[in-house]
């Protein structure tokens, strides 16, 4: 996904850590912790640190709309699902999704291959 290609994505997260790891060595939250769980006591310094990210970073998201169905000019797909530009391609999956949704993306990207599938038989 090209997590972190950006180092101020990087300088961002590493500072977000060090400012919490400064926040819960105080009291009353330092009586609290037992030991750092993530990312843990012995990664120390920038350099580890920037290793720990590139290796942790993920999304618990399911992305969606990078090729956006919609009417307007910049919209990737038209709502038949055929690709702007290119003649003989249809995009059937959940990146046409207009924006993502509020809960799970299965059964909405499974609605949009059974209608993809009938758009294309409908044309056949």
């Amino acid at each position: 996904m090209n997590y972190l290609s950006d180092e101020r994505d990087v300088a961002v997260l590493s500072r977000g850590i060090d400012r919490i790891r400064a926040i819960v060595k105080q009291q009353p939250i330092a009586g609290l912790i037992e030991q750092e769980m993530e990312p843990g006591p012995g990664v120390i310094g920038a350099a580890a640190l920037t290793d720990f990210l590139r290796s942790a970073a993920s999304t618990i998201y399911h992305p969606t709309g990078t090729c956006r169905m919609g009417n307007d000019a910049d919209a990737v797909v038209d709502p038949q699902l055929r690709l702007r530009g290119v003649s003989g391609v249809r995009v059937i999956d959940a990146s046409v999704m207009p924006t993502i949704i509020s809960g799970n993306t299965n059964a909405p990207t499974i609605m949009i291959g059974e209608k993809g599938a009938d758009m294309i038989l409908a044309d056949a």
